[in-house]
């Protein structure tokens, strides 16, 4: 099945190909002839992103399509980044989006009730993800996922995207998302979790 994918990211769609498997071609809006696409993010949570993105791309090409919206949150920072993960100090720059994150958390850890930890910042976080699926009757299908962990204190490895060199997945409490395979963190990561329970819907089709 062809799905077209509303991201210009290639982290992204070489991520959902792989975890999509071989039954599915993911497809970037470039390959069905929309070069340049992009929608304004006006929502306030990641659903509503998600929801404008996949919509926007279906009236767009007509095609069975989808979209999500991602992000950090981090309770030390009262959930910030969240929606605003992607731009949160510059935008799509996430050497100077790690540098602030890291640099109001080490603020915040600096206080007396901050407990702290030799290799992560105190305090639970997350990676959020919200996949909607639109197919030919144009009806939004929604699926979520997360991913808990905690914020370290530098970066390391040099995989994946995103502040994927600084956070640090429960499951593997001693690396960073950046330092594990790409087969781990794609049967961990938040998207991992949505775009499965996404295949596995359409396998019910």
């Amino acid at each position: 099945m062809d799905l077209v994918f509303a991201t210009g990211n290639a982290g992204k769609l070489r991520e959902a190909a792989e975890i999509l498997g071989p039954g599915f071609r993911v497809l970037s809006p470039a390959d069905v002839g929309l070069a340049g696409f992009d929608v304004e993010e006006t929502g306030t949570t990641f659903r509503e992103n998600s929801l404008l993105k996949a919509q926007a791309l279906w009236h767009a090409c007509g095609l069975p399509c989808f979209a999500d919206d991602s992000g950090l949150e981090v309770d030390a920072l009262g959930g910030a980044p969240g929606i605003y993960s992607a731009r949160y100090a510059s935008d799509h720059n996430f050497a100077s989006n790690i540098e602030r994150l890291l640099a109001e958390l080490a603020a915040c850890s600096s206080r007396p009730e901050c407990h702290e930890t030799p290799a992560t910042f105190p305090g639970a976080a997350r990676f959020r993800c919200v996949v909607t699926l639109i197919m030919a009757d144009g009806k939004p299908h929604f699926f979520d996922g997360a991913c808990e962990g905690r914020i370290a204190r530098e970066r390391h490895g040099a995989g994946g995207f995103g502040y994927d060199p600084v956070f640090v997945p429960d499951l593997y409490p001693n690396l960073t998302m950046a330092e594990l395979s790409e087969d781990a963190k794609n049967a961990i990561s938040h998207r991992g979790v949505a775009l499965r329970l996404m295949a596995a819907w359409l396998a019910t089709l």
